[in-house]
């Protein structure tokens, strides 16, 4: 975990100028929530002041030492800095620091004045240092200089103080210091870099990256854990829903950015024998429990799986999952014993340490689970393909199957996709749509409007308040199926006997079934395989809709308008070949656009497959 970073209450600035220059009203700005994200993730602004209320210089000057490297293990000065700046003052440490770096001054009186106004020169000319920038850098006389290179080094985006003698404001420090973020430094490279972070691809701060970086955790939520946070997170986040900070519990883990004043909580686990420690267990790096290989993502998780660690190959142990779904912590199965409800897809043998160097074979089943996961567990009793099973896991480790009863729920989901006939869909529910042994996963808003009966619904569980908390349905929506393009098709042979080669693309992978005795309905065009691509049950031909155009999530055609799946698959036809593409470049292309759909809208259907043709 990484050092704990202390963050005080509201910060800000330094210097004091003249000379009025007018201020850009700085184009193509980022969105305030964006930037104010950055910069709180990052420490250099906390709090929940307005917007418009102004800064003072020593608010500003804790800001910027914040932006700077090493910023945030700043304490309290060790002696009064200046007289109206005591060594009891909340920013004695900001105001010291900021002096010795030669960001700010005192006046001439000997005083600092803490609580007066930043002007817009003054903040420019200490963003402009941490740029490293200095006086020798900069002609004319002061700010004039200064003020150019604000524009020039596009700082001024975004920020609305109205020239270099105006008094900034909150939302003028958020840009300032988010543009500081992007711009060049006097060596060349983005600021950013030195706060060991990077620009996304056009150009702006990575934002998910620099709140990952930033991030506290991972931790274990136990016993009382809570009293050892440092602060009261006003936002809590439970398996990426907003919660409060009671739903968090037991066993979960936990993450926490203290600046944005916001925790997250993940609750996924895995629980099964350890079948393998890769590459070894001097250093691992991944785990593979209950047939499924996990990313090792802490340093404790690593620890204790080692040589070093309490873990042995052949242990029954529940993996506590974080948020990327590696292994953020190990923990006995009786810390957290529980269940997974799914479909069985196959029943083989497989080979198990024993903990002692050797292995044991023993009959496994593997679990296709309403989370979209597949998990496999020994059994000791008959299983079959297709069954509908819960997975109970003991205290001790044993797993036990059980059979599920079909369910019997019928009725129209709503408009909203809340519920489906009285019963409400629960917050976190699970709802996998299966089909040929394949799962998706779905969420509840997309059955809004379709009608579900018996022979739909496999199996659904309802939570303590009479919520749909899980649910497995029969090839309702065909998400599980694979989408693609059929790419060559050949024909051979005469009456007697035939044979046919088919090739064709899904999502990027080339496949082809030479010389077969099995006649696909289909010649060209996209496709829907259903099965193993390398040997399918079907393949079947899409259906064609008229050249149209792409608008927002939607596919229009004259006057019909079709909705676009989720993971459509986009292709480029050039010279001849077909290359996998994106929804943006087809609309950047302006080419006439073909698309095709599976089934109708009403019956769960949507756009599969656009293709345009490049030049």
């Amino acid at each position: 975990m990484k050092t704990k970073r202390l963050f005080s209450a509201l910060l800000s600035l330094c210097l004091t100028l003249s000379l009025v220059l007018p201020a850009t009203a700085a184009g193509s700005a980022a969105p305030l929530d964006e930037a104010l994200q950055a910069v709180t993730a990052l420490g250099i602004m906390s709090g929940d002041g307005a917007m418009s209320q102004r800064v003072t210089r020593a608010q500003f000057i804790t800001m910027a030492i914040k932006a700077s490297p090493g910023g945030d293990g700043v304490g309290q000065a060790a002696t009064s800095p200046y007289p109206d700046v005591p060594r009891s003052h909340w920013a004695s440490g900001y105001v010291e620091a900021g002096v010795a770096r030669g960001l700010i001054s005192g006046f001439s009186d000997g005083t600092f004045r803490p609580d007066q106004e930043v002007k817009l020169a003054e903040a420019v000319s200490i963003v402009l240092a941490l740029l490293g920038y200095g006086p020798e850098d900069f002609s004319g006389a002061y700010p004039s200089g200064q003020m150019a290179m604000f524009h020039s080094l596009k700082l001024d985006r975004g920020v609305s103080a109205s020239g270099a003698q105006a008094p900034i404001t909150r939302q003028d420090a958020v840009y300032l210091f988010y543009d500081l973020l992007s711009a060049k430094t006097r060596e060349g490279g983005p600021y950013i870099q030195l706060l060991g972070h990077s620009l996304d691809a056009s150009g702006k701060p990575d934002l998910v990256s620099l709140i990952n970086g930033e991030m506290e955790g991972p931790v274990v939520a136990q016993g009382s854990w809570k009293s050892s946070l440092s602060f009261a997170p006003a936002k809590v986040y439970r398996n990426g829903d907003l919660a409060s900070l009671a739903a968090v519990q037991d066993y979960d883990v936990i993450y926490w950015n203290e600046a944005m004043d916001t925790l997250w909580a993940y609750a996924r686990k895995a629980t099964g024998p350890i079948q393998a420690i890769e590459p070894d267990r001097a250093a691992p790096v991944s785990v593979t429990v209950a047939g499924r290989t996990y990313a090792i993502e802490s340093s404790a998780a690593a620890y204790a799986l080692s040589d070093l660690g309490q873990y042995r190959l052949g242990d029954t142990v529940t993996l506590l999952l974080g948020r990327s779904g590696g292994a953020a912590a190990v923990a006995d199965v009786s810390a957290s014993a529980g269940e997974r409800a799914g479909v069985v897809v196959e029943v083989s043998n497989a080979a198990y340490p024993d903990g002692s160097g050797g292995t044991y074979t023993a009959q496994t089943v593997t679990l296709l689970a309403t989370d979209g996961q597949t998990y496999q567990y020994q059994t000791k009793g008959s299983q079959r393909a297709g069954s509908l099973v819960r997975a109970i896991v003991s205290e001790s480790g044993e797993v036990t199957l059980r059979g599920l009863s079909s369910g019997s729920l019928t009725g129209r989901v709503d408009s909203a996709g809340t519920k489906v006939d009285k019963y409400r869909f629960a917050q976190d529910v699970e709802i996998l749509d299966v089909s040929e042994g394949r799962g998706a996963v779905l969420y509840p808003k997309r059955l809004a409007g379709l009608s579900l009966d018996s022979g739909k619904v496999r199996w659904y569980s309802l939570n303590a308040q009479g919520e749909i908390q899980a649910m497995i349905l029969n090839d309702v929506t065909g998400d599980a199926y694979q989408y693609g393009i059929l790419t060559r098709f050949e024909e051979q042979g005469d009456d007697s006997y035939k044979s046919y080669s088919y090739e064709f693309d899904l999502g990027g992978q080339t496949y082809a079934i030479p010389g077969t005795g099995t006649r696909y309905p289909v010649t060209g065009g996209a496709i829907q395989v259903v099965g193993d691509p390398a040997s399918p049950t079907r393949i079947r031909a899409l259906t064609a809709v008229k050249s149209g155009e792409l608008a927002g999530k939607q596919y229009v055609a004259g006057s019909q308008r079709y909705s676009l799946a989720d993971d459509v698959a986009v292709y480029e036809l050039r010279g001849g070949k077909y290359y996998l593409s994106s929804l943006a470049r087809a609309e950047e292309s302006g080419k006439s656009l073909t698309a095709w759909y599976d089934k109708p809208e009403p019956a769960g259907g949507r756009i599969r497959v656009i293709l345009f043709r490049g030049e």
